[in-house]
């Protein structure tokens, strides 16, 4: 039985659940591919405004890749290429979705569901939540399209620790590490990951995607050319721009429509 991926909205909120039952929501290829094809699907969607992936049940965020299918799946280095492609085309339509993205963290986090977690803008995790990647106790390296996210998000040192030791984090020192957003009290982790997409969801969405968007140019490096400084001001033509100064003003709360 494969798993799947559970799609559903409430209002402007778009949640994703990782489904994978009696193993720790582990995520297959179709997983892999179909958590692509929604990704690109609610990118394109302009009433959403922030997009929550999470695991079925309590247990785990995801428990990694579904290890049984590499036998069949991942067996010779034409199907590698094909398979971690897919997964890397996952993540990248994960960080590249000019919506903002929250990952709701419960119990383990580990191998492909870290990648995962690590792809999204933010990360609410439970107190007794758990991350790593112990795959040099199974003989593989993670692919570098795979590393790449993780490497922008917490650095060299704490990659290789993660990847060298193939220890397991405790959600205090995930955070300690730079790897997550906040830690909270079990009990409080959904509730809490839904008022962070609800505080977004207040939010202009265009200046969400803006930030992100500068946020990403801004880390290759390159200075500023004279026409991407002047277009950092597009907001200036925007009636969401109008309407948050008018709302301000007038005390009041703004309503944006995205244009």
């Amino acid at each position: 039985m494969m798993g799947k991926i559970n799609r559903t909205n409430e209002g402007e909120i778009a949640t994703l659940t990782l489904d994978n039952p009696g193993k720790l929501n582990a995520i297959d290829l179709s997983m892999w591919q179909t958590l692509s094809q929604y990704m690109r699907e609610l990118a394109a969607d302009p009433g959403i405004r922030c997009v929550v992936i999470r695991g079925a049940g309590n247990e785990a965020f995801a428990a990694g890749g579904d290890l049984e299918e590499f036998v069949t799946a991942r067996a010779t280095l034409a199907q590698a290429l094909h398979y971690h492609g897919e997964v890397a085309a996952a993540l990248n339509a994960i960080a590249d979705c000019p919506h903002p993205t929250v990952a709701l963290i419960q119990g383990a986090c580990i191998g492909g569901g870290l990648e995962i977690a690590g792809a999204c803008d933010l990360r609410i995790a439970g107190e007794s939540a758990r991350f790593g990647a112990p795959i040099n106790k199974l003989g593989f390296s993670m692919y570098p399209g795979e590393m790449e996210g993780l490497l922008r998000l917490a650095g060299p040192a704490v990659v290789k620790e993660i990847l060298l030791e193939g220890r397991i984090l405790n959600a205090r020192e995930a955070y300690e590490k730079g790897l997550l957003t906040r830690v909270v009290a079990d009990p409080q982790v959904i509730d809490e990951a839904y008022a962070t997409a609800r505080r977004i969801g207040h939010g202009a969405p265009l200046v969400a995607a803006w930030h992100k968007q500068w946020i990403h140019r801004l880390l290759d490096g390159r200075p500023l050319s004279d026409e991407e400084k002047a277009a950092s001001f597009a907001f200036l033509d925007t009636e969401d721009y109008r309407e948050g100064l008018a709302a301000f003003l007038e005390k009041r709360k703004p309503v944006f429509k995205a244009r």
